[in-house]
């Protein structure tokens, strides 16, 4: 865990990882565009998948806000891969598996289940702006709500 407490304000941590379709997403290659960054914990989940399904029935309206939308997991690519034909998926679902991206964005933290405490991915978004600051920020999302939160807040850029 990096401890990393990122603000609204703040510039976006850079990344670069594979992603679903042979697509590689990178901040560089996002610079002058507004995107969204989620992370989600495990490809194929009921919450995981709820929330990538009500972002895809989004899509449409967040592309005619001009914004791209990236789902990031720490799961490899073939799981991420058959998730995205599995439902349709048109936006890329990442992979980092060395949690890399989410140390840097503080969404790889301690969770706890049955009282035994490991490392997971908490389920938080990134709003990031054209000019590669942090809009808005959403922690411990809650999967149904999250694609009407993002279409208010991405409407408001």
């Amino acid at each position: 865990m990096s401890g990393t407490e990122l603000a609204e304000g703040a510039p976006a941590p850079d990344f670069s990882m594979p992603a679903s379709g042979g697509r590689q997403v990178s901040l560089e290659a996002l610079k002058g565009r507004p995107f969204l960054l989620y992370f989600y914990p495990k490809a194929d989940t009921p919450g995981c998948t709820q929330q990538a399904c009500g972002i895809q029935e989004a899509l449409p309206q967040l592309g005619k806000l001009g914004l791209t939308v990236i789902g990031v997991s720490p799961d490899k690519l073939p799981p991420i891969e058959k998730f995205a034909q599995k439902f349709g998926l048109e936006f890329p679902l990442a992979s980092d598996v060395d949690h890399k991206v989410a140390e840097a964005y503080g969404t790889w933290v301690e969770k706890s289940m049955y009282g035994r405490k490991y490392m997971g991915m908490e389920r938080s978004s990134f709003l990031v702006g054209a000019d590669g600051t942090l809009v808005k920020i959403w922690r411990k999302v809650k999967p149904a709500a999250h694609a009407g939160e993002v279409l208010k807040a991405a409407a408001a850029l």
